[in-house]
């Protein structure tokens, strides 16, 4: 069998039907609200129980905070080696190394809901 072949026979197998969106009761914003309103949680935490990427997540976060103003609560990302905390830092999306220590051992920030 020839390359050929293969790719005819891989194009037959194809389904026909185009793949079809997940159906929703709530909408992810909703949902993440509904889960931080309830226990913090961090960005890849709330990204395997709604089931989407961790990015889309931060994504969603940028438009609570900005809805909900000052009710989404963050606990700063902590550097596990030095014990420096980043409570100064705007983007909600953890670093990727300790600004003192250059350690890239690092607690996520966790966001919490306090009140609607």
């Amino acid at each position: 069998m020839d390359l050929t072949d293969f790719v005819r026979d891989q194009m037959k197998t194809r389904p026909n039907q185009p793949s079809m969106p997940v159906l929703r009761p709530e909408t992810i914003r909703q949902e993440i609200i509904a889960l931080l309103s309830r226990e913090s949680m961090t960005a890849r935490e709330l990204s395997g129980q709604v089931g989407v990427a961790e990015k889309e997540v931060l994504y969603h976060l940028e438009h609570i905070r900005l809805a909900l103003r000052d009710a989404l609560v963050l606990e700063p990302a902590l550097c596990l080696a030095c014990g420096f905390s980043l409570r100064k830092r705007e983007r909600l999306k953890g670093p990727g190394r300790c600004p003192v220590c250059k350690s890239q051992h690092i607690a996520e920030p966790r966001f919490a809901i306090t009140r609607l």
